[in-house]
């Protein structure tokens, strides 16, 4: 059965009646619901499977419809290519393109048969400082049609966005001395200054010559600078500028104290009003709302909407960018999962429709249309799915392919939202990702990194492996979480570095209120973490009366002081309140080593620019000192950052973990 294509080039909405047996297969993978047997044992899954990058990624439509391309890697270890097929034929062959000594990162269609395509090279072998790494980045164009490369010699350039009014040219940003994200020695470090690229000429016209005073600018899709912040050293303020389409000049239109936590970012223009825009704000609230700002008089005009639980994210944008650009359409906000407040009800009507007919629809989004908006690529993610793109062209939804081909919805595991109270009364939230069969299962605590950041757990890699292999996982939203207001946030390091002491307590509270549901054997728990995660597994570690087998630490700060050192000067206002009373106040791992309880999985890259490979050598020297027995694995190579784990790196990393849980965990593994 075909969808019947009820709609204008503008406008589009699924008016008809639609059942899952509207999807078709672009190729031979049909999508099918997942049926779970929870009575029966699986074998666990090959770690390769969760290993293997992804074998279809930023998947998307040329402006006219004419072509669809996605990222894809060929085989095992193998880099990434583009594969292009023409969206009138895909039994046709599609053209192919990969990098030889570079690996390529990402593309974007700047024309009906033109792409920009982004390439990364090592272009050193040894780490040269704190967030100094060993990758560089350059930019191509890319005829599909003629199949003709043309590259652009210059490295450091930085892609800003694709100008959809302006084939071919692209918006691209470039600071002299810096090139790649890093100093370059005996150069001048300049402010950033944005050009316009034409992709067939190599020329650059200047859109705006960088400014110490207008950092962080902000562009419309024509191209037009707009928004602009940066810190007044001499006012210590924060300061948020704006300039309407056509004007040249700058207008402040907001303050804020260095020493204020509070949040205002703008989100999206109000349509047909250059003297409104979108900011998501507190304006003296604990959670952020999205607000309707006057420009004009400065003033927050309209709370458009808040929650009392979380925070909201940002804005959601219309589906067809060609016809209606910049065009706010939602508020979203995470809690249990992601979800979207649509104010235009075509669009509303539309998602709700595509997600009766995805399989274990979750996260649903339009991410590609074609310029006459019929045609477009759907992307779904969720727990069950890891990710799967489905094509709407010439009446027929068809699925395209997966990201993860390998995994299959009925070998992964259900993620639940929980809530408990911590010891001391505050209230965390968190998410389980439950095995296939009947608990209590064995648990591994899984803390996000940062720690200052926002986590809601989807289609998590870690979690699902973790799961497949039989475990439990807890993923808490420990105090400094970010998404949950300022006060949960700030009470991590505003009395004094709860890092090692409450934060920690928030991780094992979690642990024990899942025990006290019957869900979890309290004889069987560990810690796995990467990052500030490490660091958390390295405290829990060495915490008296250990309610853990064994830990896991991957990346992690051993020593406080070293970590923090590597930035300390350079920090200011909030920043500077919130990473020293964090860091200097907490408990630091290398410390405690001698009091190291349960056995130990110490994991590092050897050239993590993020935390120094130096963490790893201190903290296991500490351990040799003290006679504390663990077992170790450097991943030669690699990266603190998830992208720069190669699958040689993941497949030794993956069967280390599980083996280690498996039989050295504790007496009898866990």
């Amino acid at each position: 059965m075909k969808i019947r294509a009820l709609f204008s080039a503008v406008t589009f909405g699924i008016m008809s009646t639609l059942t899952p047996a509207t999807v078709q297969a672009a190729n031979p993978t049909t999508p099918s619901s997942a049926t779970v047997d929870t009575a029966s044992k699986r074998s666990p899954l090959p770690v390769d499977y969760f290993a293997v990058g992804n074998s279809m990624s930023s998947v998307s439509l040329s402006p006219d419809g004419n072509y669809l391309a996605f990222m894809t890697i060929p085989s095992k270890g193998a880099k990434p290519i583009i594969e292009v097929y023409e969206t009138s034929d895909f039994g046709k062959k599609p053209y192919r393109v990969g990098g030889k000594s570079m690996r390529i990162t990402g593309f974007n269609w700047v024309g009906d048969k033109d792409m920009a395509v982004f390439f990364r090279q090592k272009i050193r072998k040894k780490v040269k400082g704190f967030n100094d790494g060993v990758f560089g980045y350059k930019i191509a164009k890319l005829d599909v049609k003629s199949k003709k490369f043309k590259e652009f010699k210059e490295f450091g350039l930085r892609f800003e966005e694709a100008l959809i009014e302006k084939p071919n040219k692209i918006l691209v940003s470039y600071r002299e001395g810096v090139k790649n994200g890093q100093l370059v020695e005996n150069e001048a470090v300049r402010a950033t200054s944005y050009y316009e690229l034409d992709l067939n000429s190599g020329s650059k016209k200047l859109v705006l010559k960088g400014n110490d005073k207008y950092g962080n600018v902000g562009f419309d899709y024509l191209g037009n600078p707009r928004t602009a912040n940066s810190f007044d050293t001499g006012r210590r303020e924060s300061v948020y500028y704006y300039r309407k389409p056509g004007q040249k000049s700058w207008k402040e239109i907001y303050t804020q104290s260095e020493d204020d936590f509070e949040n205002f970012g703008v989100a999206g223009y109000v349509k047909d009003d250059p003297s409104r825009i979108y900011v998501v704000a507190h304006n003296g609230n604990d959670k952020r709302g999205l607000w309707i700002f006057n420009v004009d008089t400065k003033t927050f005009e309209e709370l458009v909407y808040r929650r009392k639980d979380v925070d909201v994210r940002g804005v959601r944008l219309h589906s067809n960018q060609f016809n209606h650009p910049d065009e706010v359409v939602g508020v979203a906000y995470n809690k249990d999962k992601l979800h979207i407040k649509y104010f235009d009800g075509v669009e509303a009507g539309t998602y709700k429709q595509l997600k009766g007919l995805i399989p274990n629809a979750y996260n649903t989004r339009i991410t590609t249309r074609s310029r006459d908006g019929n045609t477009f690529v759907v992307v779904n993610s969720g727990p069950r799915d890891p990710g799967s793109y489905y094509l709407y062209n010439n009446g027929k939804f068809s699925l395209v392919g997966k990201r993860k081909g390998l995994l299959k919805a009925e070998d992964l595991a259900d993620v639940k939202y929980i809530e408990y109270t911590a010891r001391d009364g505050r209230a965390i939230t968190g998410f389980i990702t439950v095995p296939n069969g009947v608990g209590p299962f064995p648990l591994v605590v899984l803390p996000h990194g940062g720690p200052f950041v926002a986590e809601t757990v989807s289609f998590d890699p870690w979690g699902q492996l973790l799961a497949n292999n039989g475990y439990m996982v807890l993923q808490p939203q420990y105090r400094g979480s970010h998404g949950h207001g300022l006060d949960h946030y700030k009470s991590a390091f505003i009395n004094g570095g709860e890092g090692g002491f409450k934060m920690q307590d928030d991780k094992d509270d979690g642990a024990q209120y899942l025990v006290e549901q019957g869900l979890v054997d309290p004889d069987r728990i560990a810690m796995f973490g990467w990052s500030y995660g490490g660091y958390s597994a390295l405290v829990a570690a060495s915490r008296p009366n250990n309610i853990y087998q064994c830990v896991v630490a991957g990346a992690a700060v051993a020593d406080n002081l070293q970590q923090v050192n590597y930035y300390r000067f350079r920090l200011e206002g909030t920043s500077k309140l919130e990473q020293l009373g964090m860091w200097d106040d907490s408990l630091s791992p290398i410390k405690d080593a001698s009091k190291v309880n349960v056995p130990m999985l110490i994991i590092h890259g050897d050239v993590d620019q993020r935390v120094p490979f130096k963490h790893y050598k201190k903290y296991t020297s500490a351990l040799d000192k003290h006679n504390i027995p663990y077992q170790s694995l450097v991943l030669k190579g690699a990266d603190h950052f998830s992208d720069t784990l190669t699958y040689d790196h993941k497949i030794t990393f993956y069967t280390k973990l599980i083996d280690y849980l498996q039989n050295d965990c504790g007496p009898g593994g866990l």
